[in-house]
C-alpha cells in the first residue's frame, strides 16, 4: 500500500499514520493545520510521525483543487483515508460556511481526484451524527438518515451521497465510516471528555448538558484505527445486476462504535477516579444540534472484517487521563 492520508495531523489521521508506519507502508499526509483548536496540538502530533523514513508531509486543504490534482499525479496513492473535515456540531452553527467549504467542496475536490487518478480503495471518515435524532436504537447503517439535526451532520450525509455518486458512475470503490464520539490519547480538545479533564484537574465547574442525561458510545481510539486498517483491506465490490436484483455498486458504509453506550454521570465518575478529583457540575438544557443518545449496531463490521471495538470506558479514560498529565504536565 502507499496510503494517502487527509487530515492527518487530526486526532484519528495521527493515530491511523503511526500503525500503517509502524507495518511499513508508505504514507503521505496532508492538513492544512486550521486553528479549529489548538495548533500546537496538531505539531506535535507532526513532529511525533517526521522523522519516519516512510512519512511524508504536505501543507494542503482539500479547497485547493489544483494542488490536490498535482499531488495525485505524483502520488501514484493505492488508498485514500479522508479524515480531513471541519469538525464540531456546535460551531456549525456559528460557523456554517467552514463546513461546506471543507466537508462538501473539499470532499468533491478528493473525490474528482480519484476519480482521474484512480485509486483501489476511498476510504472516508463520515458519522454518528447523521442518524439526527434517530428513535430506533442501536442505530443500523440501514436506517433513514433524511433529518439530520446539524449543518454538521448534513455535510456528513452529502458527503455519503456523493461518494455513492462517484461509486456508481466512475466505479471507484468507496466505504464510508459513521464514528461514534472517538476519544483517547493526543486527542480533541474540544471534546465533552478532554474539556472534563482539563476543568476537574484545575478545580474549575464542567458544563453537564440535558442535566447529564444523555448516553454516548464511547470508542476507544486504537480500537477506531483498527477497525480503519480492516476495512482499508477490503475494498466493495460491484456486483452486475439481473432482471430479479438491481447492481450493486462498489459503496460501502460502516458504524465503528463502541457497540456500548454510556450514561454521562457514568463517565464523569469514571474521569473523576482516574484523576483522584471530584467535579464541580454544572447542569444545562440540552444544546440545539445534540441528541440524547448514541448507539452503534456494528454487526455488519463484524460480520465483514471480523472486528468488534472492546475498549472499555474505565481502561480508556484512563490512558488519556495518563497521557494527558504527561504532556500538559
Amino acid at each position: 500500500m502507499n496510503v494517502l492520508i487527509t487530515g492527518v495531523a487530526g486526532f484519528i489521521g495521527y493515530h491511523l499514520a503511526q500503525r500503517l508506519l509502524a507495518a511499513g507502508l508508505q504514507v503521505h499526509g496532508i492538513d492544512n493545520l486550521n486553528d479549529y483548536y489548538d495548533v500546537t496540538l496538531k505539531k506535535d502530533r507532526l513532529s511525533q510521525l517526521k522523522d519516519h523514513p516512510n512519512f511524508t508531509f504536505q501543507f494542503l486543504d482539500l479547497c485547493d483543487r489544483q494542488g490536490l490534482y498535482d499531488l495525485f499525479q505524483h502520488g501514484s496513492f493505492s488508498h485514500v483515508v479522508n479524515l480531513a473535515a471541519q469538525a464540531g456540531v456546535r460551531y456549525s452553527l456559528q460557523n456554517p460556511h467552514a463546513y461546506i467549504d471543507s466537508n462538501v467542496a473539499g470532499f468533491m475536490n478528493l473525490l474528482e481526484a480519484c476519480r482521474h487518478y484512480p485509486v483501489q480503495h476511498l476510504v472516508y471518515a463520515s458519522s454518528s451524527s447523521v442518524y439526527g435524532a434517530n428513535k430506533k436504537i442501536p442505530f443500523a447503517v440501514e436506517d433513514n438518515v433524511d433529518h439530520p439535526i446539524s449543518l454538521y451532520a448534513a455535510t456528513k450525509k452529502a458527503g455519503e451521497l456523493m461518494a455513492y455518486t462517484y461509486s456508481h458512475l466512475f466505479s471507484i470503490p468507496t466505504t464510508g465510516l459513521r464514528f461514534f464520539t472517538v476519544y483517547g490519547t493526543w486527542g480533541r480538545p474540544d471534546m465533552a471528555y478532554f474539556k472534563f479533564v482539563k476543568s476537574i484537574q484545575e478545580g474549575k465547574p464542567i458544563d453537564v448538558y440535558n442535566f447529564g442525561e444523555m448516553h454516548r458510545d464511547f470508542t476507544y481510539i486504537d480500537d477506531v484505527v483498527e477497525g480503519i486498517l480492516r476495512v482499508m483491506q477490503r475494498p466493495p465490490q460491484a456486483v452486475p445486476g439481473t432482471p430479479e436484483q438491481p447492481a450493486d455498486e462498489p459503496y460501502q458504509l460502516y458504524n465503528i462504535g463502541n457497540n456500548k453506550p454510556v450514561a454521562l454521570g457514568y463517565f464523569i465518575e469514571v474521569i473523576e477516579a482516574a484523576l483522584g478529583k471530584k467535579a464541580k457540575k454544572n447542569f444545562l438544557p440540552m444544546q440545539p444540534g445534540d441528541v440524547p443518545i448514541t448507539y452503534a449496531n456494528v454487526d455488519d463490521l463484524i460480520n465483514d472484517v471480523g472486528f468488534q471495538p472492546t475498549t472499555s470506558i474505565e481502561t480508556g479514560i484512563a490512558r488519556f487521563v495518563e497521557w494527558y498529565r504527561e504532556y500538559y504536565g
